[in-house]
């Protein structure tokens, strides 16, 4: 009984024998040469759009060629892709696996111990060189020394040693040491396509767009060279008299000649040199300047699809923001396509190579965590728990990234831990105040007595005045509902952040506070204040 052999995608069996060896090194005098051409010296708009043709008609390499040079030669251009490029090589990957089986759990930790290689980052900043070119081609080599499969090292291969189909300018080919296209074999390369527009695959590079771009620039920057160069300087302007002799002019024109370069240069007395200044110099300057960066700032807009992060140019208010945001969503749709591409081209292919045909497979995820604002958290639930809320201490240690308090361990509490809100001895049931709004309030000391059963009359024998025996009574009736509405704004004035955030908690939280019985104390202190005046004005009747 034999085994099965494994398909590929195409569904022809898979050549074990040449995924353990290189295939798509390169050769020395063979077609695939690392030496390149330079088909941007001397470029212009017919020849540009003469390469481009070419591309489209299924021969690349004069425009591949090209995008190498303007990445060279372009700071700008170089500077926005390999900002798109390093911004997603460096967004973590994680894996996930098939299913809870301990099996699957167990392949997708093998694939998460291969991740960690520190060679990962460059090798996937290589693979999305398909950003700018539009595709990308990574060979794997894989290590087979111990009866296993495992992806040893991803290497980039030159695009240019690749073809597509064409019949239909999509499928792609490898250029074979004699020179004839053959199919890739499956789990042997990676084929990275992440378009700028839909299409052709040779026609949907960033680099494409930008090279007409770059071709203007390179020819405003040769004119503002030239212009730089011949009004930079005053022009010279040698005066002979009319009887000098042909040796007087020629070292006349030596003289000015060489006054550019050296500074420097001798003429007869009878002879003379005027330096004659342009007027009209920083504007004509500032016009070459103002191209180039509006070259630049399309180049950004295609590559980043804003300018704010590259150009400090801002549309508006708040549009800096905005503009970061726009920058985020392609650095997002990059990173998922990313993952796609390897979870088809290597992970796959890994699990089938090492393990056989699987229902499930690993998946990994590039995408940035999401970053959650702990400040606008705690500042929420304070005042909800205050208000009833019952929250889990695990779980806001975990959204916090705290651990579990250990046994024993010494604990940072609240100011006001283990008192009660009402107790008027203790300091921490007070409003602590804010300096200039509100003063702190002092327990009130407990009443004699002799004040607790007597009246009006008998406290004014005993020596009190009515107002002490009536506010020390109001303090005793009002301290269990004020204690109450205390404890409230405690908690408030502690974690609001500004006066604002304090006045909205204010009108949110006191709704709930039952003033029932506060409101029926101050009712029997206003009656109690009534009589007491009653009874002074009999006393001063007497």
């Amino acid at each position: 009984m034999t085994t099965p052999r494994l398909l590929g995608a195409n569904g022809q069996p898979i050549n074990r024998e040449a995924l353990t060896r290189e295939i798509a090194a390169a050769t020395v005098g063979g077609v695939r040469s690392p030496i390149s051409g330079y088909p941007a010296d001397g470029l212009t708009p017919v020849r540009l759009a003469s390469i481009l043709r070419s591309a489209d008609a299924g021969d690349p390499v004069q425009m591949l060629e090209l995008f190498e040079t303007i990445e060279e030669r372009d700071p700008h251009y170089i500077g926005v892709l390999g900002t798109r490029r390093r911004s997603v090589s460096q967004i973590p990957i994680t894996v996930e696996s098939g299913s809870e089986d301990p099996e699957d759990e167990a392949r997708a930790q093998m694939v998460r111990d291969w991740l960690k290689r520190d060679e990962l980052t460059d090798e996937i900043f290589n693979i999305l060189d398909c950003i700018g070119k539009g595709y990308s081609f990574t060979e794997i080599i894989w290590d087979t020394s111990s009866g296993q499969w495992m992806p040893m090292q991803l290497e980039q291969r030159d695009p240019r040693w690749f073809r597509f189909a064409r019949h239909d300018l999509k499928t792609p080919m490898l250029l074979g040491v004699d020179g004839q296209e053959q199919p890739l074999d499956f789990g042997k390369f990676i084929f990275a396509k992440i378009a700028a527009k839909s299409g052709v695959t040779l026609r949907s590079g960033l680099t494409r767009v930008a090279a007409w771009g770059w071709m203007f620039k390179m020819f405003t920057q040769r004119d503002w060279a030239i212009f730089s160069q011949t009004y930079g300087q005053p022009v010279r302007l040698g005066k002979f008299a009319a009887g000098a002799s042909e040796d007087d002019k020629a070292t006349l024109f030596r003289a000015v000649a060489n006054i550019a370069g050296d500074c420097a240069a001798i003429i007869p007395a009878s002879m003379e040199i005027d330096f004659i200044e342009s007027g009209n110099v920083g504007a004509a300057h500032q016009l070459y300047k103002e191209r180039c960066e509006w070259i630049d700032q399309q180049i950004s807009k295609a590559v980043l699809g804003q300018t704010a992060t590259t150009d400090a140019v801002t549309g508006g208010l708040g549009s800096g923001k905005e503009h970061r945001a726009v920058q985020k969503d392609i650095e997002t749709a990059d990173a998922k396509a990313l993952a796609a591409i390897l979870n088809r081209d290597l992970i796959q292919p890994w699990m089938q190579l090492e393990f056989g045909p699987l229902k499930v497979y690993p998946r990994l995820k590039i995408e940035q965590p999401e970053q959650e604002d702990l400040k606008a958290l705690a500042d929420a639930i304070g005042p909800l728990i205050d208000r009833g809320l019952e929250v889990e201490q695990a779980t806001l240690l975990s959204r916090f990234g705290l651990p579990e308090p250990k046994a024993g361990a010494k604990l940072m509490r609240p100011p006001r831990a283990g008192a009660s809100a009402d107790d008027p001895n203790d300091p921490n049931s007070v409003i602590k105040g804010i300096p200039g709004v509100i003063k702190r309030v002092e327990p009130v000391s407990a009443p004699t007595p002799a004040l607790q059963g007597e009246g009006l009359s008998t406290a004014k024998k005993q020596g009190g005045s009515i107002e002490g025996v009536l506010t020390e009574r109001m303090a005793i009736e009002a301290r269990a509902s004020m204690g109450v509405i205390f404890s409230k704004i405690e908690a408030m004035l502690e974690s609001a952040s500004s006066m604002e955030e304090l006045s909205q908690m204010f009108a949110e939280g006191f709704p709930d506070i039952d003033v029932a019985d506060f409101a029926q104390v101050l009712a029997m202190g206003l009656a109690t204040a009534n009589l007491a005046g009653r009874v002074a004005v009999e006393e001063d009747a007497q």
